[in-house]
């Protein structure tokens, strides 16, 4: 390795001040000896931008340049490669981004919306240019999952990629198990705590999961990355009883991401790629996984089951990516964004998740009245639908609905949708099922 007093320092571009920037920041001036000697090279931060430029962020910013527009980071000579660490899909990350790329800076971001909706435009400019495109810290924080991935397992044929994926809703759900509380009472503390936002939306409703998802299946599978296809739903309409009734069948509720392949004639694929809350048996590794922690699990041919477990996200485990994917450009590593060129990268149309097969658990929020159970019942046997187990929980309070859940055995999917066409409409159900998967081993 080139000795660092020798060779040209890496000049670096920051775009956004925030929490994960000042991480990156500190972490730059405290690990410095160690980071340039396994950069190879000086690291420097001659530029930033944010939006208040008046703010003390408890970081001397008074040797560095400060950009009064973001975008003409880009353009500056005195710049090699751009961190943006702004975030949004849209507007002035993604102009910066495209400006850097067509440039021939490279671009480091943790930005996985961005990512997730114009991936595979940002990696054709990257390569047309010769720029490197690196977003370690858009997937799980500071966990080297996209790393593990693209480089680590390059060997083996991924052939299911699921795990934890959002902080915030890992924390509630295992705060209900703990606590007994319901989704709103822990939502409220979990917003006291820092851990969800003001508007959390993005967080309980799935999203953010799925650009994680939609990141990870591409790299995972070699294929165009599409974010639109991923089903997603969120945690809102997971209950106390149903995290009570999940821990008395031996399982716990995590919100789980999930993308595999079906492979068709003539080696075309298929890909299906989903978000939702599932049952996770308690002898699986993710039934373990508590608060606000991310785990990605990886099967490879050769490798076997892998483990992806840590801090999904703060400011030091999210710098750290960060800087690991410029110390990577400082090295000369360029790369393919999403493990092949991008040239390569295959368009996999969305798979039909009818004909998969596994079992379920489904509660249903009826009147209590006589022959709900049977209409339930009678809609699962014509649907072809095999009952395992069948619990009425009774009232929740006087006059209060009733709460039957139950457990299916291993069966066609679509045959689940159909029982629940049969149902849908009527005056017994006051609320709509909830349906979640049985996470299999």
């Amino acid at each position: 390795m080139a000795d660092a007093s020798t060779t040209k320092p890496l000049r670096i571009g920051l775009a956004g001040l925030g929490t994960v920037g000042i991480g990156v920041l500190r972490l730059l001036e405290e690990n410095r000896t160690t980071i340039e000697a396994r950069a190879g090279r000086a690291l420097q931060v001659v530029t930033v931008n944010a939006r208040d430029k008046t703010k003390d962020r408890g970081f001397d910013l008074s040797g560095m340049a400060w950009a009064d527009d973001m975008v003409d980071l880009a353009s500056r000579d005195d710049v090699d490669v751009v961190a943006e660490l702004v975030g949004g899909s849209e507007g002035p990350a993604l102009d910066l981004t495209r400006a850097a790329l067509a440039s021939g800076k490279g671009v480091v971001t943790a930005n996985k919306a961005m990512i997730a909706h114009h991936g595979l435009e940002l990696a054709k400019l990257g390569a047309a240019n010769g720029a490197a495109l690196k977003f370690e810290a858009a997937v799980a924080g500071g966990i080297p999952v996209v790393k593990g991935l693209r480089e680590g397992a390059s060997a083996n044929r991924i052939e299911r990629i699921y795990g934890i994926l959002n902080g915030t809703c890992n924390f509630i759900l295992s705060e209900m198990e703990k606590s007994g509380a319901d989704f709103a009472d822990v939502l409220k503390e979990a917003q006291e705590m820092g851990y969800a936002e003001a508007d959390p939306s993005f967080d309980i409703g799935g999203i953010d999961a799925a650009h994680k998802l939609a990141i990870l299946a591409s790299i995972g599978f070699g294929a165009q990355i599409d974010f639109d296809a991923v089903a997603t739903s969120g945690i809102t309409e997971v209950r106390a009883a149903d995290i009570a009734q999940a821990k008395a069948l031996g399982f716990v509720i995590r919100l789980i991401g999930v993308a595999d392949c079906d492979i068709g004639e003539a080696g075309t694929s298929r890909m299906l790629q989903r978000v939702r809350p599932c049952l996770v048996p308690k002898r699986h590794p993710l039934a373990h996984v508590t608060g606000p922690t991310n785990a990605v699990v990886a099967e490879g041919n050769f490798s076997g089951r892998l483990l992806f477990q840590g801090a999904g996200a703060g400011e030091g485990p999210t710098a750290s990516a960060v800087v690991a994917d410029i110390i990577d450009i400082a090295r000369g590593d360029i790369g393919a964004p999403f493990s092949l060129p991008v040239d390569d990268l295959v368009h996999m149309a969305p798979a039909d998740p009818g004909g998969r097969v596994g079992r379920d658990y489904i509660r249903f929020t009826v009147s209590d009245r006589p022959g709900v159970l049977a209409e339930i019942t009678a809609a699962m046997r014509d649907a072809g639908v095999s009952i395992e187990s069948l619990i009425q929980q009774g009232r929740e309070s006087a006059g209060s609905e009733v709460l039957v859940a139950m457990v299916t055995h291993e069966g066609p999917e679509r045959h689940v949708g159909k029982a629940l066409e049969l149902l849908d409409g009527s005056p017994s159900l006051t609320a709509s099922p909830l349906v979640l998967p049985i996470l299999r081993d």
